[in-house]
């Protein structure tokens, strides 16, 4: 298995998409449920290969991941070759970011000195996905971009 398998909750949101990979194995349900009873390792090895893929095009898509500690918001673009890295780092030891108190705070203290902005760009390993699962794994998640475009305009607008 290359990625981790789906959770019990994804599969079961997926269920149609599940059915339908078995299908292309030309595997019905009464199959499946014989599958499933007499051969779980079989079973095991099918849901890691329908999560692989699952995994696999969420994964080309994505075009945006954020992560937010307690000190810092890490805004990545997904570029086809590179990603791009919006940083933000909140020097002030007393603000947490991830209340809705502390993200507040950012918000009206932007150009405060204890907010710094940082930008980095990295190429991809050989394997661009599992770069980007290894930072979904790390705690990022996968967005539409608003916030990422957001502070790009605005680092664009302040340099």
């Amino acid at each position: 298995m290359k990625y981790r398998r789906l959770t019990k909750e994804q599969l079961e949101e997926l269920h149609q998409e599940f059915i339908n990979f078995l299908a292309t194995q030309s595997i019905t349900a009464d199959e499946w449920s014989a599958i499933k009873k007499n051969k779980p390792e079989v079973a095991e090895e099918e849901l890691d290969v329908f999560s692989d893929l699952v995994w696999e095009g969420v994964l080309s898509n994505a075009q945006f991941l954020e992560h937010f500690s307690k000190d810092q918001i890490h805004l990545f673009h997904l570029g086809e070759t590179e990603m791009h890295l919006i940083a933000i780092k909140v020097n002030a030891p007393d603000i947490d970011i991830t209340t809705q108190e502390g993200y507040n705070w950012l918000r009206d203290n932007l150009l405060d000195d204890q907010v710094a902005f940082y930008n980095a760009n990295k190429e991809y390993s050989e394997d661009a996905n599992m770069d980007k699962f290894k930072l979904i794994l790390q705690g990022a998640n996968i967005t539409k971009g608003e916030l990422y475009e957001y502070f790009a305009k605005l680092v664009e607008n302040n340099k």
